[in-house]
């Protein structure tokens, strides 16, 4: 693990998010660092944007350090409001027939049991108006074939979002679970590098005829952070589906 930069004063607002080295987390840890927050990543690859804290380490891992956990704890408690996204996820392509027990465990591991363990060392530390933000999936409420592990993630994700808003009564800490639908990350696009006319068919499923941007989703998660009215609420952020 290794920590860039410090706090060693109040902050007034700290986004702490997983997952931010690319992609949709990369997008929304700028969208914060421009809403002046003090932005916390925690991943197994740093953030590059300059003024990010990267905290590496694997949310797989079965055990968190003592170190891990201190450190986390000391930015949520100089911070006077937070925002915890969790945005990691872990994705297998398997179905029912194929899926291992140890699959479903390192799926759920990082998807579903790392951020209730986040959640459970931060809550002492969080104040009035902090948050709790999930990135789920068009998936968390519905299901393809050949997605079994990521789909029964996703759907606890949304159990999760909702178990919290009922046992966070009085506390003034709001929560909700925003799905992207096809989002126009590399990853996505690298996964298409030979088949172009494919990711552009991807485009083609959504009502508007095109991708979701990153930005609009930090976007999203920006509004939901900093409006209680969100609380206990699923965004589907997918640009409409076009239903076949």
């Amino acid at each position: 693990m290794s920590g860039m930069g410090n706090m060693n004063k109040a902050i007034p607002k700290l986004l702490i998010v997983t997952g931010a080295s690319r992609g949709i987390g990369e997008a929304i840890a700028k969208k914060f660092l421009n809403k002046e927050y003090s932005v916390v990543n925690l991943s197994r690859k740093p953030c590059s944007l300059e003024g990010v804290i990267n905290i590496q380490w694997d949310l797989a891992a079965r055990e968190w350090s003592t170190e891990l956990t201190k450190e986390l704890c000391k930015f949520s408690e100089q911070a006077e409001q937070v925002c915890i996204v969790h945005n990691a996820a872990y994705f297998v392509a398997d179905n029912i027939a194929d899926t291992c027990p140890e699959t479903l465990r390192e799926v759920l591991e990082v998807n579903v049991v790392a951020p209730q363990r986040l959640n459970r060392l931060l809550l002492p530390h969080l104040s009035s108006g902090s948050s709790i933000i999930y990135i789920g999936s068009t998936l968390a409420e519905k299901a393809v074939s050949n997605r079994f592990s990521y789909v029964v993630s996703k759907h606890a994700s949304i159990g999760m979002m909702r178990a919290n808003c009922q046992d966070l009564v009085s506390k003034q800490i709001h929560t909700a679970n925003i799905c992207p639908g096809f989002t126009n990350t590399a990853m996505l696009q690298q996964h298409f590098e030979h088949d172009p006319e494919g990711l552009r068919d991807l485009g083609q499923q959504m009502v508007l005829g095109r991708l979701v941007e990153p930005d609009e989703i930090a976007a999203l998660v920006a509004f939901c952070a900093e409006n209680p009215v969100v609380n206990g609420s699923v965004y589907h952020a997918n640009l409409g589906q076009v239903e076949r």
